[in-house]
């Protein structure tokens, strides 16, 4: 999806060409559309920020990054297309740096995740759905229901809180509910659950659910109860007025928690089925979701794949192939979900580890990365990357609206970026030595 881009210069609406409406900005196409990646990767770093400190994990040279960052876009402060560029690889590393650093700042409160199943269904009780990124947030609530007949679920990004030990011993998180974000307006309507939403992602409410939903956090919603601080007791007593879910499983459980950790713990016997051919290929598949046809195409890929590849995954374009069954490889899972988007640290971690693990550059590895996105968070991530030397990545097949075919034949000529077409096709390149 593409769209009219702004002129920084004279504020005017450019419809995708250099503007001349002040005849003195000479700002390009390109240079525009670099600027807004810039702003895009920098969104993605301050919302990686914000929850870090929110914990109390703070670094000053991400803050005086993101300031750099931003006055660079200024008008008439950079014309210079190779230096946004060189400004958007800075900034990959930045996002990696901010990610280790929410990393640890979720490890040290929270404890290192472990691989858990998750209930799909509902418990008998009243309910609570929690969406968004915000795990303090999802803390907090639980504090404040525990002992009750209160129960809360998770939705779409916060599905990764089951991993961790210090959220998981509360009794009052039972199940995840729904998938990606898009989903939300369906499962809230069809759910007489009250919702709290605490970050991006969250949508504006039919009015059939309106008034059982709330934000916190840095989430608001127009004519939505926004709640400052960390009460949620107007959350938990809508929810007391309505009626209980039944009892009903769902229809399959889904495994998280999937930490850097773990997957060291099964170092050797990665290294020992690699070397038999039992494994032939790792695969990163997710990132951002929409609810678009085209995005199907990420569920047929994993589904047609070879039963000897391993697919790691994660973010909320997890959940078009986290229900797949896939088996194990001798004990090893074909499906590994790491997390959300704040989680995507762990898949650039297990990349380096078995770059270690084979002496081989990451780019040497048998590993593909497949991504799709539409979101900040993900286009920071896709730069980090880049500036960490990883090429071959299949993009797609919705290109984020920055991209312009110079700035495509570049990716593509620089940095080795492959354009998704069809699964057989890609698959075909793929494992095409």
């Amino acid at each position: 999806m593409m769209f009219n881009m702004f002129c920084y210069q004279c504020s005017q609406v450019a419809n995708g060409e250099a503007c001349t409406v002040s005849g003195v900005c000479g700002k390009t196409p390109t240079l525009n559309r670099l600027q807004d990646n810039l702003i895009y990767i920098l969104k993605g770093i301050s919302a990686y920020y914000y929850h870090a400190k929110e914990l109390g994990y703070v670094d000053e040279e991400i803050a005086a990054y993101l300031s750099k960052g931003l006055y660079s876009t200024l008008t008439n402060v950079n014309f210079d297309n190779d230096d946004f560029i060189n400004l958007a690889l800075e900034a990959g590393l930045m996002n990696l740096k901010v990610m280790q650093l929410l990393k640890r700042a979720h490890i040290n409160t929270y404890g290192e995740p472990t691989p858990v199943q998750v209930e799909t269904g509902t418990k008998e009780g009243h309910g609570i759905i929690v969406t968004g990124h915000n795990l303090k947030a999802l803390e907090e609530l639980l504090k404040q229901v525990e002992g009750s007949d209160v129960y809360v679920y998770t939705h779409s990004e916060m599905l990764p809180a089951h991993g961790y030990p210090k959220l998981r011993k509360y009794k009052n998180l039972v199940g995840n509910l729904g998938g990606a974000w898009h989903d939300q307006r369906k499962l809230f309507e069809k759910l007489p659950a009250a919702i709290l939403g605490t970050s991006n992602c969250v949508l504006i409410p039919s009015p059939s659910y309106k008034d059982r939903i709330f934000t916190t956090s840095i989430a608001r919603l127009p004519g939505v109860k926004h709640i400052d601080g960390y009460d949620y007791s107007q959350v938990i007593e809508k929810a007391r007025t309505l009626p209980k879910l039944p009892e009903q499983p769902g229809k399959y459980r889904l495994t998280t928690g999937y930490s850097t950790s773990a997957i060291k713990s099964l170092a050797s016997k990665i290294k020992e089925l690699v070397e038999a051919g039992k494994i032939k290929r790792f695969l990163v598949v997710g990132g951002c979701d929409v609810p678009l046809k085209k995005n199907e195409y990420y569920r047929q890929f994993v589904e047609k794949l070879p039963r000897e590849t391993v697919v790691i995954t994660l973010a909320c374009g997890k959940f078009r192939i986290n229900d797949l069954q896939l088996g194990d490889i001798d004990g090893i899972p074909r499906l590994i979900d790491v997390g959300q988007c704040n989680d995507t640290i762990v898949a650039v971690e297990i990349a380096l580890a078995l770059s270690e693990l084979f002496n081989l550059p990451v780019s040497e590895l048998p590993l593909s990365i497949v991504l799709t996105w539409m979101e900040q968070k993900a286009v920071a991530i896709f730069w980090t990357l880049l500036a960490l030397g990883i090429k071959g990545i299949f993009i797609g097949p919705i290109l984020p609206a920055w991209l312009n075919k110079e700035l495509t034949d570049l990716l593509v000529k620089n940095y080795d970026v492959r354009l998704i077409s069809t699964p057989d096709e890609d698959i075909r390149k793929i494992f095409t030595v």
